[in-house]
């Protein structure tokens, strides 16, 4: 990503855990304001790396550094400016909501009660109920409005949608389009659920085996490969098909085929004659995106 005042840099950072290797030599610069998907198989770095991000973790070896500070001199100053979702929420039990919002706001000098007001409403949370007898979904809500009422200029959500129900999840991740051009905040989002964030994010950031695989504008990574369905014509299709362009393929011989394709290497209309065959292109979403650029960043 080129960026001129990233909130996050890693530089060659690689963190090991005994004979473990969680992220390796990666270097990213992220910068808002944008809402950056963060993405990868399990196991791939994605928490690890969010853990850097706020200094919960430190190098094994490489640097990072987020708010011009380096991770392992983060302050008060610092993570006054950051607001964390994480998968496991954890407050308070005998508090209810409202005292354990009222109790957070004394470390965030921009604090709004205002927008504690309209989360609450939003996202359908009490601020009378206890917090020992909140739900799973419950404790994600009042995460989430933890992490934004003080107007943070990086958010770190990781599966932040997880536990919620379909209603709550489409306002939650519209309400991230709104905090980006309210705030200008940078906004990680780490989740499996690529079908949900894909209308949201901009930038995708893909790790796999701890390394980068892929850094990219979500518009650019769509523009690079696109779905050829192919129907036969004039003669039967191959088995397989083996045009350098074509990374995946799904034939069902003879007369149809599914190929993914890296669209500025195509030639489709001498790819149509050599195989006399109809092929009608069609955009790849992120879910199918997914697979690819985790092979591509193995290559």
């Amino acid at each position: 990503m080129t960026v001129s005042t990233p909130v996050f840099e890693a530089s060659g950072l690689t963190k090991t855990f005994g004979e473990v290797t969680a992220l390796r030599d990666v270097s990213l610069a992220l910068a808002g304001p944008s809402i950056i998907g963060l993405i990868g198989r399990n196991a791939s770095g994605k928490t690890t790396l969010l853990r850097h991000i706020v200094g919960l973790q430190l190098p094994t070896r490489g640097g990072a550094r987020t708010l011009g500070v380096s991770t392992d001199r983060l302050e008060h100053e610092q993570f006054a400016r950051i607001g964390v979702v994480p998968q496991t929420p954890s407050f308070i039990a005998w508090m209810s909501v409202g005292e354990q919002l009222r109790y957070l706001s004394r470390f965030y000098p921009r604090w709004d009660d205002g927008r504690r007001s309209f989360l609450l409403d939003l996202l359908e949370l009490d601020a009378d109920s206890a917090v020992r007898g909140l739900s799973t979904g419950s404790l994600q809500k009042l995460a989430i409005v933890a992490a934004l009422c003080h107007h943070p200029d990086l958010v770190l959500l990781d599966e932040p949608v997880s536990n919620l129900d379909p209603i709550v999840r489409d306002r939650f991740l519209k309400l991230l389009l709104d905090i980006v051009q309210e705030d200008g905040a940078t906004i990680v989002v780490s989740s499996h659920v690529l079908h949900d964030i894909e209308s949201t994010v901009d930038w995708i950031v893909c790790l796999d085996a701890g390394r980068v695989a892929a850094d990219a504008a979500l518009d650019d990574l769509k523009d690079r490969f696109s779905e050829w369905r192919v129907e036969a014509l004039t003669r039967d299709l191959p088995d397989r098909f083996d045009e350098a362009f074509v990374v995946r393929q799904a034939v069902k011989p003879p007369r149809s085929a599914r190929l993914v394709v890296r669209t500025a290497d195509a030639d489709l209309p001498a790819f149509q004659r050599a195989h006399g065959a109809d092929v009608d292109v069609a955009p790849l979403n992120l879910q199918a995106l997914f697979p690819i650029l985790v092979d591509q960043g193995r290559d």
